[in-house]
C-alpha cells in the first residue's frame, strides 16, 4: 500500500499533536513529509528528529532564525522562512495532502499555494474559509483539489451528508459545548479572566480557540464556513448547545428525518476520518462506552448571553466583507483580552463596533478582502485603544 504523504502546518498546537497521533499509529499508511510553525522551534525540532522530516517551516522570523543556527534538528534539513515559506511547503511535490492547522489568517498563503498545486487541502483553520471562501473555492474547483474538514462539527457534517444530495438537505446544526463560561451567572462574566477562559470543560485547545469557544465566536465562524464548504444558505445553517461534545452535529432532511455524528471530544477522530477517508482502521483514541451512563443534553442557545453568535448570523447574511471585518475584528478582540487589555464582555462590543464602521462591500479580488482585513484591524485596534486602561 502506497503510503499518504502529509505536509503539517501548525505541528506544534493541539491539532498538530492529534495529527502526529494518528500520523504515527497508522505508519503503514501515513508519513510525514513536512512540518511547520509559527515560533516553537525548539518543539518543533523534536518533531522532526522524532518522524524523521528534513523540510521545515517558520513563520517567525526571529524564531525561523534561531532554528537555522540551533544545530537541533536533522541533519540536511532544509529550512523555510515566513508566510513565503509556509506557501513553498505547501506546494511541495512530495506531499499528497496539506493540513493547514495555522491559526488565525495566516494560513491562508499556504491553503491558496496547496491547492493551486492540486493537492487535497485538510483544513483546521475555519478562519481561512470565513476570510476568503468565494476565492478558496473557486480555487478548489479550478484546480480539482479536494476540501477535507478537520473541524470536528464539519468533518461530522460531511460523513452525515455522504450518499446524500444537497437538495435533500433542510438544514444543518452544528453543536457548541458552550465553552468554559456555559453554567456561570451572567453577572459573574464582568470579572471573568483569561485563565477563567482557558478552562474548558470538554477540549484540550489553543488559547484563541478556547477564548472564543467561550464567547460562541467560534460557533460563529463555523457556520460561515459550513455555508462554504457544504454550499448551503445561511438559514439552513444553526446552532443548538451541546454541553457533552459527543454529538457533533445534525443534518435534518426535507423529509424531517435527522443523522447525527457521535465520538467522544477528541480531534484524532476527525482527523483520521479526513487522512485516512473512505477507509476506517482502529482509532487512536477510546471509543464511547455505552455500557456506561452516557447522558447526550441539547438546549438553544442563547444569544443575548452569547451574542457573537448573533453578529456571526448577521454578518453571513450580509456577506461580501463583512464576515472577514468580524473575523479580523475578533482577532484583535481576543489578543486583547488574552493580554488582559479589556475585559471578556468587551470581545463582543469591539466586534459589533468594527463590523458597524467599516463599511461593507463585494470584493472582487483576493487583495481587496485583505485590504477590508487590514482595515477592520486598524478599527479594533482604534477601538480598543479608547477603553479605559484595563488594570
Amino acid at each position: 500500500m502506497k503510503k499518504k504523504r502529509v505536509a503539517l502546518l501548525g505541528a506544534t498546537g493541539s491539532i498538530g499533536e492529534s495529527t502526529l497521533k494518528v500520523i504515527a499509529a497508522h505508519a503503514d499508511r501515513l508519513e510525514l513529509a513536512s512540518v511547520a510553525a509559527r515560533s516553537d522551534w525548539r518543539k518543533l525540532a523534536g518533531i522532526a528528529r522524532k518522524f524523521g522530516v528534513r523540510r521545515v517551516g517558520i513563520y517567525d522570523g526571529d524564531a525561523f532564525a534561531a532554528a537555522r543556527q540551533s544545530g537541533e534538528f536533522p541533519a540536511g534539513t532544509e529550512f523555510h522562512g515566513g508566510p513565503s515559506g509556509l506557501a513553498e511547503l505547501a506546494a511541495m511535490p512530495d506531499a499528497d495532502v496539506v493540513l493547514v492547522a495555522v491559526v488565525g489568517t495566516a494560513g491562508l498563503e499556504p491553503a491558496l499555494a496547496a491547492l493551486a498545486a492540486g493537492k487535497d487541502l485538510a483544513l483546521a483553520s475555519k478562519e481561512i474559509l470565513v476570510l476568503a471562501g468565494r476565492f478558496v473555492m473557486a480555487a478548489a474547483r479550478k484546480h480539482g483539489a479536494r476540501l477535507l474538514p478537520i473541524d470536528s462539527e464539519h468533518n461530522a457534517v460531511s460523513q452525515c451528508l455522504e450518499g446524500h444530495p444537497s437538495s435533500a438537505v433542510r438544514r444543518i446544526l452544528l453543536t457548541a459545548s458552550g465553552g468554559a463560561f456555559r453554567d456561570w451567572p451572567a453577572a459573574r462574566l464582568e470579572h471573568a479572566t483569561p485563565a477563567d477562559a482557558l478552562r474548558h470543560p470538554n477540549w484540550a485547545m489553543g488559547p484563541k480557540i478556547t477564548v472564543d469557544s467561550a464567547t460562541l465566536a467560534n460557533k460563529g465562524l463555523e457556520l460561515i464556513e459550513a455555508q462554504w464548504l457544504f454550499g448551503l444558505k445561511p438559514d439552513q445553517c444553526g446552532a443548538v448547545l451541546h454541553p457533552q461534545s459527543i454529538v457533533h452535529c445534525l443534518v435534518e432532511f426535507n423529509d424531517g428525518a435527522m443523522l447525527a455524528q457521535l465520538c467522544p471530544p477528541s480531534m484524532t477522530f476527525p482527523i483520521q476520518h479526513a487522512l485516512l477517508h473512505p477507509d476506517r482502521p482502529a482509532g487512536v483514541s477510546a471509543p464511547l462506552d455505552f455500557s456506561r451512563m452516557v447522558s447526550l443534553e441539547f438546549r438553544p442557545v442563547d444569544e443575548e448571553r452569547f451574542p457573537m453568535l448573533g453578529l456571526a448570523r448577521r454578518v453571513m447574511e450580509t456577506g461580501g466583507a463583512a464576515p472577514a471585518v468580524f473575523n479580523a475584528a475578533n482577532e484583535v478582540a481576543v489578543g486583547a483580552f488574552l493580554g488582559s487589555r479589556i475585559p471578556f464582555l468587551a470581545i463582543s462590543r469591539i466586534v459589533e463596533q468594527t463590523v458597524a464602521l467599516v463599511p461593507n462591500f463585494e470584493p472582487a479580488s483576493l487583495d481587496a478582502v485583505l485590504e477590508a482585513d487590514a482595515e477592520a484591524r486598524r478599527v479594533a485596534a482604534s477601538e480598543i485603544s479608547s477603553l479605559p486602561t484595563r488594570i
